[in-house]
């Protein structure tokens, strides 16, 4: 009993590993280009293969439009009412540029995977 809770127990910690590390390669792809694998090309198989030679297309399927795949491209809220002109911005400093390890999101995934490695 104990045995099969420790079993499926890794399973699931596994399972979050792999996608936790696909997220964290998903981010990286924005964020971090340097840190980004890019998936493997998909081999086509003979049927394919001949299928395209005769102007078929494999191309995967188009993902779904729209807002909840209705097809509204925004959400866009108007105001009827006459609003006052808003406050200036508050002066700020320059744009720095962050160095190095990324404290954001990538960050608190990669403590996310080291607690799942902990437990397994």
């Amino acid at each position: 009993e104990e045995h099969e809770a420790y079993v499926n127990a890794v399973a699931e910690d596994r399972g979050a590993v792999q996608i936790l590390d696909f997220a964290r390669n998903r981010l990286n792809k924005f964020y971090n280009k340097a840190e980004y694998k890019a998936p493997p090309k998909r081999e086509l198989t003979e049927e394919e293969r001949m299928y395209s030679a005769y102007g078929g297309d494999i191309g995967t399927t188009p993902a779904p439009g729209g807002i909840a795949n209705t097809g509204a491209m925004a959400f866009v809220q108007f105001s009827a009412h006459g609003a006052d002109a808003p406050p200036p911005a508050p002066e700020v400093g320059g744009y720095k540029k962050s160095s190095g390890q990324s404290s954001g999101v990538i960050g608190m995934i990669d403590m996310m995977i080291n607690d799942l490695k902990k437990e397994m």
